[in-house]
């Protein structure tokens, strides 16, 4: 149980394989509209039932997962809040760097 909780937790956090496994299943449900149809499957209450479910899982899913991005988001928001980038750039400059002032010559 410890390796599939640990495969899912690595799964959940690559927002790419996460796109690409919902875009997929995305394609499935719409190819099997038509098949679906075609089957009478729409005509059960099993199948129509656990279409129900399942449109209720993924539409809870991705809202969950967008929260997620917007925790993270908002996260991101406040630790640059606390130290801006332009501030660490001229600490970071003012440290590596011998600036003096310029000579002038007349």
């Amino acid at each position: 149980m410890s390796v599939l909780k640990s495969l899912w937790e690595s799964v959940q956090g690559d927002p790419r394989f996460m796109r690409r496994l919902n875009g997929w299943l995305t394609i499935f449900w719409v190819a099997m509209i038509p098949i679906s149809f075609e089957l009478g499957w729409l005509r059960s209450v099993t199948y129509v039932s656990a279409l129900s479910l399942w449109a209720l899982v993924s539409g809870h899913w991705s809202t969950w997962q967008a929260a997620r991005v917007e925790v993270s988001q908002q996260e991101q928001t406040e630790k640059e809040a606390a130290s801006p980038v332009e501030e660490r750039v001229v600490e970071e400059l003012v440290e590596k760097t011998d600036v003096e002032p310029m000579e002038v010559t007349r």
